[in-house]
């Protein structure tokens, strides 16, 4: 990689030599220097000669063969005039291939190349592409445009080959809408479906072999046609609104001025808590019976803190306090939530396993209980997916498995097998900021108390009680004075556990803990908890020793998240801890844009954070490195990362990030964390 960077520098050096004497093609205007070229004859020469594995992208795994020039990171291109300008190194090889394809895709035969393009530094690269490409490439919209690339989705295959579309049962507007699309297009093979009044698990499960996509909220266009509110997916094989991928993707949006596509994504939120009953997993019906990490109400607030003021948006946020008020309590404190120790857990009453799920995820499990019954294993899975035979121990592991899947850390080790039983540190801290951010939002904006639509009055002071109940439920059930942080209580076996997660941060995220708590768990989990590349999910002694039988999860060790990164920055500055709050920051981001640097402009879903790697293949391999030639997407809340990550950043560790000098060389003092 040294090598091939200090080439790239050379032969920057040498082209800036060689415009100052001769120009020799290139042209200079106000714009830059810029040069012209045939767009096809460059591309399959860059290809032919650069991309030596064939996988459509230049990356330092295309290595050098012996006895030619293939693989050398050295490229002319050949201008329109006959001449030739030379390119070298990896990264600025790959964006003169993003560059042609991108001319090729627009119908161009002809291009001109700046040379400020070719030889863009990476973080302005990578920071203006999140901005004007990335957020766009993500964006989709549930209406008849939309439905033509929901359609492609390759993650659902029905068993009749019908696309279904399924409507609330209160939603007229939208069942008439897309019934009218199913008669215009038969093309779309799609089938309209109203949902019941009351969805219940076995409704759920009846549509096994029929799933489809749920409606959003629908407006009406400029142009006085209906359309769908436009909402930002996380990318790759992910073509739905998450829940909680949804919260940190709204950062971003905010960080580039997009408000009102933010704002939008909080309508499609409040039109599911209203006609679906919660915030879902995302919106396919096999995630009708459960929610995902509760952030509304801080998206809320982010949002609103963005918009111009006035009567129309504090009527919005009326409307959107009203339906985080309703999902608090009709969801987080029902009773399959709320434990009997006063705080809350996380649970799935869906049945069976998940149909989302990648093939062959629960052969092992079903091996096994087919062998315990005497039974092959296909007649075993007929017979239990049928339910014709029961099976409590099994039936408790889905159970399990789908409830860890509405924490959003699926799969990790500190929920696969007792999800159920754990009052957890992530979910109740998250619970204490909604009951904080309501208290506040009524308070500040709504004089104390505010009347909703159904005549209930809410008052700040009673959900300010509600956060100190909770504040003192987390100190004496998750708080582990003696190891200085907070782990899950597993409320069945009365016992705390021991499983060291960059969740114990969640607290200084939500401001739930205290001065000293907050010195006690920098002092005690960030030695524990930061690698080279940023905040790992967990200890690889908590994860444990990876075997046939204990397979590797990406929620933990060795592996790194956005959405830890961020909630660990943030926490460790609402305390005061931002010299350890921007070290972080820039090994999170040096991980960022060395891989985009040596991988063709990657943007992935998770690293290992040990080697600051973006090779990652556990369980679903690593959503947002399998694209050809440019990636028109990154991927959600790492996009987002990057771009609030930048903030914390002086110009200084900027410019060293540019330069990609590793953090361990600009932060080699872990003194002076404050």
């Amino acid at each position: 990689m040294l090598m091939s960077r200090t080439i790239s520098l050379r032969g920057f050096i040498l082209l800036i030599l060689l415009f100052a004497s001769t120009a020799h093609g290139w042209q200079i205007d106000k714009h830059g220097i810029f040069v012209k070229v045939l767009v096809r004859p460059n591309l399959d020469s860059l290809l032919f000669k650069e991309d030596t594995d064939g996988d459509r992208k230049i990356t330092i795994d295309d290595f050098h063969i012996r006895g030619t020039d293939r693989g050398d990171k050295r490229f002319w291109i050949v201008g329109v005039d006959g001449n030739r300008y030379e390119v070298d190194g990896v990264y600025y090889l790959s964006n003169l291939l993003q560059a042609l394809k991108m001319a090729e895709d627009d119908g161009k035969d002809t291009v001109v190349l700046g040379m400020s393009d070719i030889f863009e530094a990476p973080v302005k690269r990578i920071s203006e592409s999140i901005k004007n490409l990335y957020w766009a490439g993500l964006t989709r919209r549930v209406d008849e445009r939309g439905l033509e690339k929901i359609f492609k989705d390759e993650k659902v295959k029905t068993i009749d080959g019908f696309n279904y579309v399924y409507v609330p049962f209160n939603d007229t507007l939208a069942y008439n809408y897309f019934s009218s699309i199913s008669m215009r297009r038969p093309e779309f093979k799609m089938r309209v479906v109203k949902l019941p009044q009351e969805i219940t698990p076995n409704y759920v499960q009846s549509l096994n072999g029929r799933e489809g996509i749920l409606t959003l909220k629908l407006i009406k266009g400029s142009n006085g046609e209906i359309e769908g509110e436009p909402f930002v997916v996380p990318g790759g094989r992910f073509n739905e609104m998450y829940g909680w991928d949804s919260y940190f993707i709204v950062l971003g949006l905010l960080e580039d001025g997009k408000v009102d596509l933010a704002k939008s994504m909080v309508d499609n939120f409040v039109y599911e808590i209203n006609h679906y009953g919660k915030i879902l997993n995302a919106n396919r019906t096999y995630y009708l019976t459960r929610s995902q990490p509760p952030f509304f109400m801080s998206m809320v607030l982010a949002v609103y803190h963005k918009m111009k003021k006035g009567k129309e948006a504090l009527m919005w946020l009326k409307k959107a306090l009203e339906a985080a008020i309703k999902d608090y309590y009709g969801y987080w404190m029902g009773p399959t939530h709320l434990t009997k120790i006063g705080l809350n857990r996380y649970y799935d009453n869906g049945i069976g396993p998940p149909p989302e799920v990648e093939p062959g995820r629960y052969e092992k499990i079903f091996s096994k209980y087919a062998k315990e019954y005497g039974m092959d294993l296909k007649t075993f899975k007929v017979e239990y997916l049928a339910r014709k035979i029961k099976v409590p121990s099994l039936d408790e592991f889905f159970l399990n498995d789908r409830s860890m899947r509405e924490s959003g850390h699926d799969a990790s080790y500190r929920l696969q097998y007792d999800c159920t039983d754990l009052a957890t540190v992530d979910l109740n801290s998250l619970l204490y900021k909604d009951e904080t951010d309501i208290a506040n939002t009524i308070m500040h904006y709504f004089g104390g108390r505010v009347k909703l639509s159904n005549g209930k009055v809410e008052r700040a002071v009673d959900w300010v009680k509600k956060a100190d109940r909770r504040k003192n439920l987390i100190n004496k059930y998750l708080w582990n004075e003696k190891a200085g942080m907070y782990f899950d209580f597993n409320f069945v076996k009365g016992r705390q556990s021991n499983f060291v997660s960059a969740t114990t941060f969640y607290p200084l995220w939500a401001n739930v803990a205290s001065d000293e708590q907050a010195r006690m768990l920098v002092e005690k989990a960030i030695p524990l908890l930061e690698m080279p590349g940023g905040i790992v999910g967990s200890t690889e002694k908590s994860r444990g020793l990876i075997t046939d039988e204990h397979p590797q999860t990406q929620w933990d060790y060795p592996f790194g998240w956005a959405p830890h990164q961020i909630l660990v920055w943030t926490g460790l500055n609402n305390y005061g801890y931002n010299k350890l709050a921007t070290r972080l920051a820039y090994k999170w981001l040096y991980t960022i844009t060395i891989n985009a640097f040596n991988y063709n402009g990657t943007i992935a879903e998770k690293y290992d954070v040990v080697n600051r790697s973006s090779q990652v293949f556990a369980e679903y391999g690593n959503v947002g490195t399998k694209f050809s030639y440019i990636t028109k997407e990154g991927f959600g809340w790492t996009n987002s990362s990057y771009v609030i990550g930048l903030k914390l950043l002086s110009r200084g560790e900027v410019l060293s990030l540019n330069k990609l000098i590793p953090p361990e060389w600009i932060f080699q003092s872990k003194g002076g964390i404050k």
